[in-house]
């Protein structure tokens, strides 16, 4: 995976449409979005269930690159 800080523009073009693992995130100003981080997995490389996991204990930041969808993951948007 890509080992480099990106922006959030530049993971949402580099992994469209998918869910993202990521680590060393810094949050923008309001703390609920990505400025920046480093993708340590992306839906390619790893099934959704075992980075809810990661997520869970932890270990990663989970987020989906679509900007035209609310973030769906464990949570119900009513």
């Amino acid at each position: 995976m890509e080992q480099r800080r990106m922006t959030w523009a530049e993971i949402m073009e580099k992994y469209p449409d998918q869910n993202v693992g990521l680590v060393e995130v810094e949050w923008g100003i309001n703390s609920s979005t990505v400025k920046t981080a480093i993708v340590k997995y992306s839906g390619d490389s790893l099934p959704k269930e075992e980075l809810l996991l990661m997520a869970y204990k932890g270990d990663i930041v989970l987020e989906y690159t679509s900007p035209d969808t609310a973030n769906q993951i464990g949570a119900l948007i009513i």
